[in-house]
């Protein structure tokens, strides 16, 4: 279509960019885009258009520009579009000289345009619009696309709009059936189920975000885009975890296959080494046989040997001998021989008788024997001796044989004898020595045999020794991985089987990880726990039994380590640990704890963390970095917006080209690498983020739970009571972890060794060893577990015995983190409440018995907490936050059911009216049906209505009672009830008195301490606070904190120089960050004021004091700031924060003005009745501030009076005094003191006259020497309960110990005004309570379905319509009553003109909206203000402007607008009413303007010294009303408020009980001359518009009426008795 533009409007990532590119291609047309980078504006905007021109006009090429909401980084670039839409030109786009390079003059010429620079210029304008397509991709979500189309008609009217809708279930269906059906992993059969249970997952996530929204009023979006993304997370995960458990089973099989080898070999050993034992034992003893001979042998040899090596010793020693002896006889003999001749012829001489001598020697001479031995020797005798020698000489011949003896041969036989002996011995020997030989051979033989039959059997004994060793091995290895191998088979079964279940595992778990992070808890488990997984198992779908999404996704080892590193323990906060490291898209953490930042800071400590924020200026040249280097890089303090540069990084855009991969961040190309992690944080508590963000970012909800805060807070409270137990606990999982992770490695260690040995395993010694290394480890690491976990439940058990106190700690923080919802500057981050907390451990009461003891840390918590939030609480939300705090911890308890509590807040709810209706007309109509819903609610109210009808009188008594919640409820309720449903049935009754029936409440269940808050003392506020958290003063009217800071800087010794004060405004900024760096580096004071006028500064403030690290420990910053939404939630949560405001309650205020009273200023001056009159002043101080609070009853105008007025009246009173003390006048300057107090100081502030004439009637009242009258004493107010006077002259503590004995609360009368003034102001305070604890609650919202709201505003338009009168004919009537009108007439036909417009005015707009609904016309943003003034029951704005003043509600102003017309149309059909209704007029004082100037001119008076005057008819209606005033008119509606009329004495009373306003009876207004006007006994009453009364401005006093009194004026001015015109 040429000019073809489209406005695409669909939520983020519903498809719209997708499907542009692709019907741009399948058009042939390129796309354009703009790339947004740091500070991108309009120029950026124009330059990048003209490049787009030059494409279309110069290249000629078709083109599509695709603009979404993203690319309006400013809202003037939709003024351009809007031009490029409506003109096709951006005006003044090209400078004169680039349009001149631009025309295409010959083409121009061609085509047959005049060759006027113009028709050219119009003609490339032509040419680039037929080339153009336009594009805008916008969503929906919030006001801004509505304004858009609003403020740029041409998006509307030149766009072709095309809405993208949530895809239905077919699209559904057909898109992961493409994904799904070609999966390989996905059996056929399961295919189907598995897809409609994709659609159903993406369709119940729907269903519970509007849920969520309703509930929570949290946001969730899901998008095609989070589908999509769904369905690619369950393949990846599919695939991934198939992948894992295949090679579990690997390793597992892998060590299994080697246990099972080793079986095998064990068989085939034991066989084996049967055999070979036989073997062993033959050889063994075959062995021994041997051994045994071959021992005899050596024996025998041995001897042998043995005997010839001592033979061959004896002969060696035998041959020296000889051969020596040898040779000395023959030395011998050659000497011997001459002897030898000598010695022969001696012999001759012998004979028988010298041998008979010699024989007869019984003992011979030597020399004798020697002869004779010889002799014997020589002669061979084998006995030489005597004996033998003697026998010798006894033989006959034996001188003879002397004789013949051979001596030649003595020498040579004996010799030879000798030698025979030495040669046989020889041989001898050497036979011996060959038979030692032959042994030792023999026995060598044998040696050799044994040593080969030791060595078989050695052979033999190793091998079997090896088959042992093998066997003990394999032994060891089976009955040591026996208990493995039963595991691991079992674990092999179970992964085969999870193998199968995977199908449904990875279905929720992938759901999990693409659709819950932005849930909370309860939300979580109700879609994972009970709608998935019993979905996936209605369809068959396999599914692990109990099956846990931390099973899958992550393990023991890794939670805690996660632990360790500071992530909390608890299952949410597990669940968001494994969204936050595995969801495919990057995460963004919902974090007002700070709990995620704090952990991601630690767990990415060591990859080398970048933290930025978006107002870094440098944060995208660091992003870079990180981008390109692969570290972590996390953004803190996201706020709502996200800088769209990053957009790319988030959606990980990345592109690859020729081996790189890179990304695009802005206009430039960074390299990508694939570690790069990015994390956003914000400490929003409820972002509201677009659909776009929760399709590019994993948005994860940290908001910390009760359970898992419960748990944080015991860890620290056993940390502080019990410091070893917790060590131990902390010392435990840190083991334990440890000690699991030490497991697991062992295991991987064992698989792995099994599966990488090669050769006979059963040698490998390393493997066997590392078994026994890893069995014993792995079994005492068993046992350290066992232990741990025994030992866990042990001190489980003693540290669950304080879970108590964490529990109520748990409970405070969340009652106090919720108070953001009531205001915004009611920040607590989990750091402040935790040094609240441990304050709280430190002060309470230590005591043995930890029952006792705990009840002194809850008692002292709960007070502390109630403190702490107090300073930081304005006064009307403290009393909410007391009973907050009471709920639930009462519900805690389980106390109270949660249908009681909605019951109290919401009363009955239901649009349809009980059909038994209110038996009696006293009992309030919303009463009566709370009561009917009442009834069903608790069996205790079961005969309710029945006891109300049938003890009428009872109850009807306790209902007029001034305080029905103190008193005995009727009947059997007075006991029955218990304190919560007391409230129930009071609400039904008497809604005014439920806010003090709250106090008592709170009272009864905490003690009354829980709702006197603490006075606000700047010295605790000083304690409390420390250099790195500043003190924030949220400012009320009328309080100003910097006079008490000046005080306590003066007391603390940090006055003067010290202090540095700086009021904000613009231009400050520089100032205040120079005089911020000094007093953190001197130890000064600063005080930023006024800080709400510059926010956006206060950012640069937050990061100043985020990168605080060493203040001086002497700086504090002090700021002050009206309550603003803008405030950075970083400074608030680390702040002190305190609420300066005048309390709540008469004995509060005065306690508050006490305190800060200095005893020594009572003493200063010397004046008897200073020190009463301070206490009259502080009273007088405290009511007129009381005043204020009953609204317009109290002050026409709230005005702020605050300590200053009081302390510088408090001056005054001391320097008038002082000086009639010294100067002994005895008498008190009244007069003075009145005036300077009365009307100077606080009258000063007073610009209301009525007003003023208040607080001068309480200056009357409060001073003069009546009070100190002894006979008559002075009370201020005084009934039977209480007694409100001037305490004894005494110190100050006699007045603090006086207010203090005062009741908490104390009735208006005590103010001089009615008990009804309350009604008002304790139901408007009890409506604000409810509607505020509604906020707090979660929502259980369905909005009740029916018509559509268009439908509700068409029928209420339309209805309204037909109501409409023709507007009146001015004309017409103008001729009608001729020239000679009278001033009321002239009154009437302003009245008529104004009522012309107003006609006018509602029936145009109602026209206008009925064909803006249809469509026909755009809804501009006047009639969308119509509309939903229309819609909620209210005046249009724009009608309001051209009506009389009114607070009605659009039905009742109806019936007023017909009863004006009726009015005025009788007034110009017949004649001037002779009742006027006063309400009807648009402006009533004109009338009686026109009426005295009426008389005047008939009386002839002068104008300026004429009044009115009134007097109170007896005519009740204005039909009574017979006759015609002859002067002035009657007057009817009006009301009067604060006093009730008395017909029969014609004076003002008292009103009846909770009757507000009561009809006055007609009035007569009567001009009159002013100096003739003598009243009496009459009040100056004021008459008003509305009960708003007047306004600061002093618009809404219509006239002033006089009614008659009996009482003093006084008691009517207290009671702020006027008159008003209209009712609400």
């Amino acid at each position: 279509m040429d000019q073809g533009h489209a406005l695409l409007v669909g939520v983020g990532g519903s498809g719209k960019q997708s499907l542009t590119k692709l019907a741009a291609f399948a058009a042939g047309c390129e796309i354009f885009e703009i790339t947004l980078s740091r500070g991108y504006d309009e120029n950026n905007f124009r330059e990048d258009l003209k490049i787009l021109y030059n494409k279309l006009g110069i290249e000629r090429k078709k083109m599509v520009f695709l603009f979404t909401d993203q690319h309006v980084a400013q809202e003037g670039f939709l003024e351009l579009i809007n031009n490029m839409l409506t003109s096709g030109m951006v005006p003044a786009l090209f400078a004169d000289d680039e349009k001149e390079t631009l025309l295409m003059r010959d083409e121009a010429t061609k085509q047959g345009i005049p060759p006027t620079r113009e028709a050219i210029w119009q003609y490339f304008i032509s040419k680039c619009t037929n080339n153009l397509h336009i594009v805008l991709a916008m969503s929906p979500v919030g006001e801004t696309l509505r304004t858009r189309c609003r403020n740029f008609p041409g998006l509307v009217n030149n766009c072709s709009i095309d809405w993208f809708m949530p895809w239905p279930v077919q699209a559904l269906m057909a898109v992961a059936n493409v994904f799904l059906g070609n999966e390989e992993s996905i059996p056929e059969e399961q295919k189907e189920v598995v897809v409609e249970h994709v659609v159903f997952v993406h369709q119940s996530v729907v269903d519970y975000s509007v849920k969520f929204a309703q509930k929570l009023r949290r946001n969730n979006y899901v998008t095609p885009k989070n589908y999509l993304d769904f369905i690619n997370t369950y393949l990846k995960l599919l695939d991934e975890k198939d992948e894992y458990i295949l090679s579990q089973c690997k390793r597992l099989e892998g060590g299994m296959a080697k246990l099972a080898e080793a079986s095998v070999q064990l068989n085939e050993l034991n066989e084996k080494l049967a055999v070979q034992k036989v073997a062993v034992t033959e050889k063994t003893e075959a062995c021994e046989v041997l051994l045994g001979e071959i021992s005899a042998r050596t024996s025998q040899a041995e001897e042998k040997k043995s005997f010839a090596v001592s033979k061959s010793k004896d002969i060696q020693v035998q041959s020296v001998e000889i051969s020596k002896e040898k040779k000395e006889a023959e030395d011998a003999l050659t000497e011997a021989l001459p002897a030898l001749e000598a010695a022969r012829l001696a012999l001759q001489d012998l004979d028988r008788s010298d041998v008979t001598e010699i024989r007869a020697f019984a003992k011979p001479p030597k020399a004798v024997q020697m002869v004779c031995e010889c002799i014997v020797v020589l002669r061979g005798i084998r006995e030489v001796s005597w004996k033998s020698a003697k026998a010798m000489m006894a033989e006959a011949n034996f001188l003879k044989s002397l004789q013949e003896l051979d001596v030649d041969g003595i020498g040579q036989t004996q010799v030879a004898r000798l030698e025979k002996t030495f040669f046989q011995a020889k041989r001898d020997l050497d036979r011996i020595n060959a038979e030692v030989k032959s042994l030792e051979d023999e026995l060598a033989e044998l040696g050799r045999k044994y040593e080969e039959a030791i060595n078989e059997k050695q052979a033999l004994q190793e091998e079997a020794e090896i088959m042992e060793r093998r066997l003990i091995a394999a032994d060891k290895l089976i009955s040591g991985l026996g208990s493995e191998n039963v595991r691991w088979t079992k674990d092999l079964e179970e992964l085969k089987s999870r193998r199968i279940r995977l199908l449904g595992d990875c279905l929720v778990s992938s759901a999990f990880l693409s659709y819950v992070g932005a849930f909370t808890w309860d939300f979580r488990n109700q879609l994972i726990y009970v709608d998935w997984q019993n979905d996936v198992r209605d369809r068959g779908i396999p599914l692990s039994d109990n099956f846990r999404i931390e099973g899958l996704l992550t393990d023991d080892v890794e939670i805690s380590r996660w632990g360790s590193e500071g992530l909390p323990p608890d299952e949410l906060s597990i669940q968001n640990g494994i969204l936050t490291t595995r969801a495919s898209r990057f995460p963004l953490c919902i974090d007002p704890q700070q709990q995620a930042l704090n952990w991601i800071k630690k767990k990415e400590e060591p990859n080398n963390l970048k933290v930025c924020t978006f107002n870094d200026s440098d944060f995208l040249k660091q992003l870079e970095l990180a981008i390109k280097y692969g570290f972590p890089f996390l953004f803190q303090d996201v706020d709502e917006y996200i800088d769209p540069v990053i957009d790319n990084v988030l959606e990980k855009n990345i592109k690859g080209q020729a081996g790189r991969e890179f990304i695009m961040l802005g206009d430039k190309e960074v390299d990508y690498d694939p570690n790069f992690r990015l994390y956003l944080n914000t400490k929003l508590s409820n972002p509201k983020y677009t659909p776009s963000v929760f399709g590019k970012a994993m948005v994860i909800n940290y908001t910390v739970t009760l359970k898992g805060l419960e748990d944080q807070l015991l860890s620290v409270i056993v940390g502080f009571e019990r410091k070893e137990l917790e060590e131990q606990r902390e010392r435990l999982i840190q083991e334990t972890s440890e000690n699991k992770k030490l497991l697991k490695d062992l295991e991987d260690s064992l698989l792995r060794e099994l599966a990488t040995s090669t050769g006979n395993m059963l040698d490998n010694v390393e493997l066997v060893a590392t078994l026994e290394e890893t069995k014993s480890k792995a079994s005492e690491v068993s046992e350290k577990l066992k232990l741990a976990a025994t030992t866990a439940i042990d001190i489980d058990k003693l540290r669950d015995g304080y879970r108590p106190a964490a529990k109520r700690g748990a409970i405070l923080f969340f009652v106090l983190s919720e108070m953001a919802l009531i205001n915004s500057m009611y920040q607590y981050s989990l750091a402040s409440f935790l040094d609240v907390f441990t304050f709280s451990l430190k002060k309470s009461l230590p005591d043995s018995i930890v029952v006792k003891r705990l009840r002194n840390i809850m008692d002292t918590l709960t007070h502390n907490v109630y403190n702490y939030a107090c300073t930081g609480l304005f006064e009307k939300h403290k009393l909410l936050f007391s009973f907050q705090m009471t709920i639930k911890l009462e519900q805690s308890e389980g106390n109270l059911p949660q249908d009681e509590l909605d019951f109290f807040i919401k009363g009955n709810l239901s649009l349809e009216k009980n059909r038994r209706g209110r038996p009696h007309q006293w009992i309030p109509e919303q009463g009566w049906e709370d009561i009917m819903k009442l009834q069903e609610l608790a069996d205790v109210f079961s005969s309710l209505p029945d006891d109300i009808d049938k003890n009428e009188k009872e109850w009807k008594k306790w209902f007029d009672l001034d305080n029905p919640e103190q008193s005995k409820f009727p009947m059997k309720y007075k006991d029955s009830l218990n304190d919560f449903q007391r409230l129930l049935l009071l609400r039904c009754f008497r809604v005014d008195r439920v806010y003090r029936a709250v106090t008592d409440y709170v009272t009864s269940r905490m003690g009354e301490k829980y709702v006197t808050p603490p006075v606000i003392s700047f010295e605790a506020i000083f304690e409390q606070s420390t250099p790195l958290s500043p003190i924030v003063f949220i400012l009320s009217p009328g309080s100003d904190p910097a006079s008490d800071l000046m005080k306590l800087a003066e007391r603390s010794g940090f006055g003067g120089n010290k202090l540095k004060f700086l009021s904000m405004g613009q231009g400050q900024e520089k100032a205040a960050l120079q005089l911020l760096e000094t007093a953190i580096a001197r130890g000064q004071w600063l005080m930023l004021q006024n800080c709400h006028l510059l926010v956006k500064w206060l950012i640069e403030l937050e990061k100043a004091l985020e990168k605080l690290t060493k203040p001086h420990p002497d700086f504090r910053l002090w700021l002050t700031t009206d309550p603003t939404p803008a405030f950075p939630i970083g400074i608030l949560q680390r702040s002190l924060k305190v609420v300066t405001e005048p309390p709540n309650g008469l004995k509060l205020n005065l306690r508050s003005t006490y305190h800060k009273i200095s005893s020594q200023v009572l003493e200063d001056c010397p004046h008897q009745a200073f020190k009463p009159l301070v206490f009259v002043l502080g009273f007088f101080h405290a009511v007129v501030q009381e005043r204020r609070k009953y609204g317009k009853i109290g002050w026409n105008v709230p005005y702020d009076f605050n300590e200053s007025d009081f302390r510088v009246c408090m001056e005054i009173l001391n320097t008038y005094l002082t000086k009639a003390f010294e100067q002994g006048d005895t008498k008190i300057p009244w007069n003075s003191l009145k005036y300077l107090i009365g009307e100077v100081m606080y009258g000063g502030r007073a610009i209301d006259n009525f007003d003023r004439r208040v607080l001068n009637t309480y200056m009357d009242e409060y001073m003069g020497d009546f009070i100190f009258d002894t006979f008559q004493p002075f009370h201020f107010y005084v009934n039977e309960d209480v007694d409100y006077h001037i305490p004894e002259l005494g110190t100050k503590d006699v007045y603090l110990d006086n207010i203090e004995e005062l009741p908490l609360a104390n009735t208006p009368e005590v103010f001089g005004l009615h008990p009804n003034a309350e009604i008002n102001y304790y139901t408007q305070a009890a409506r604000d309570m409810w509607s505020q604890l509604v906020e707090l609650q979660p929502q259980t919202g369905e909005s009740g379905s029916g018509i559509s709201r268009e439908d509700f505003i068409a029928n209420i338009a339309s209805d309204i319509q037909g109501k409409l009168p023709q507007q009146f004919d001015l004309d017409k009537i103008r001729k009608k009553l001729g020239l000679d009108i009278s001033p009321t007439t002239v009154v009437l036909l302003q009245e008529l003109e104004r009522f012309n417009l107003l006609i006018s005015r509602m029936s145009k707009s109602l026209i206008e909206l009925q064909r803006a609904l249809k469509g026909e016309v755009g809804m501009s943003s006047v009639l969308d203000e119509v509309a939903r003034a229309l819609f909620n029951g209210q005046i249009p704005a724009i009608w309001r402007r051209l009506a009389p003043d009114t607070l009605k509600s659009l039905g009742n102003w109806m019936i007023h607008f017909q009863r004006r017309f009726s009015q005025y149309t009788t007034w110009v059909n017949d004649s001037e009413p002779p009742v006027i209704w006063l309400s009807g007029l648009h402006i009533p004082e004109s009338y009686l303007t026109a009426l005295v100037q009426a008389t005047c001119r008939k009386n002839g008076w002068p104008l300026d010294k004429s009044t009115l005057y009134t007097s109170v008819t007896n005519y009740m209606t204005e039909d009574e009303v017979t006759e015609r005033a002859h002067s002035g008119c009657f007057v009817t509606g009006l009301y009067l408020e604060g006093a009730a009329w008395n017909r029969e004495d014609a004076c003002l009373m008292k009103p009846k009980p909770k009757q507000l306003i009561q009809e006055l009876p007609v009035l007569k207004v009567i001009p009159i001359e002013s100096h003739r006007l003598k009243l009496q006994n009459t009040f100056r009453t004021p008459v008003y518009t509305t009960s708003q009364r007047r306004n600061a401005m002093g618009v809404g006093l219509v006239f002033e009426a006089d009614l008659a009194t009996h009482e003093h004026i006084s008691h009517w001015v207290l009671q702020g008795v006027c008159l008003i015109l209209n009712t609400d």
